[in-house]
């Protein structure tokens, strides 16, 4: 019974979502649900880092959604949830003289530095998104072990399921947030696009609200 509630409640936002979307609320869905934020410095590094800012702001919402001061229970902080060790660790490959805790609560410095830590990712996972998102939360260590493993990977290349719960919503959730921030923000697709809303509803579904 209570999966039947969680799929219904589910359906109901994510219909609450396209038609919101479709009858022209998308100023309000902007605003309150998958705002721009920090556009001058997402826009700065994304391209820096030759990574979509769309993709960036996927990210960002789905780690701090867009909570400059927000801290996990994994000492994670700021907007793009940098742990203190990476922190350390990305600043003296990035060529910081100096890095402290506090540094991660300044936006412009997280957004570059996870910015800079996606694309070292990417380039590690030759380009898979997924995988990038995967090794995000769960640490490139233990995607490369999944894709060694023949239970998770049958090709050694993309992983078939993923082991951890916690790094499975999260891959969903940000590739759903990327489906949705290209529709809403792309100048070239039509926000009426049969495919393009096909495409969103599928990704949606795959999250839990």
């Amino acid at each position: 019974m209570k999966f039947i509630k969680k799929i219904f409640f589910r359906l109901i936002v994510l219909v609450a979502i396209i038609t919101a979307i479709a009858v022209g609320s998308r100023y309000v869905i902007k605003e309150n649900f998958f705002p721009y934020k920090y556009q001058e410095y997402v826009d700065k590094y994304g391209a820096q880092y030759n990574l979509d800012p769309l993709f960036v702001l996927a990210v960002i919402k789905t780690e701090s959604k867009f909570d400059e001061d927000a801290k996990s229970h994994k000492n994670a902080v700021g907007l793009m949830q940098i742990t203190v060790s990476t922190g350390e660790w990305a600043a003296k490959e990035m060529g910081y003289s100096t890095f402290s805790k506090e540094n991660l609560y300044d936006e412009e410095y997280n957004i570059r530095m996870g910015c800079w830590y996606l694309r070292r990712l990417n380039d590690t996972f030759d380009g898979d998104l997924d995988l990038t998102v995967a090794a995000y939360n769960a640490g490139p260590t233990n995607v490369q072990s999944w894709l060694k493993n023949e239970k998770y990977s049958s090709n050694g290349k993309s992983i078939d399921y993923i082991p951890f719960g916690e790094t499975k919503k999260y891959v969903d959730k940000v590739d759903a947030y990327y489906h949705v921030y290209e529709y809403l923000y792309s100048e070239k697709e039509s926000y009426f696009d049969k495919n393009k809303i096909i495409e969103l509803v599928k990704s949606l579904l795959n999250i839990s609200f």
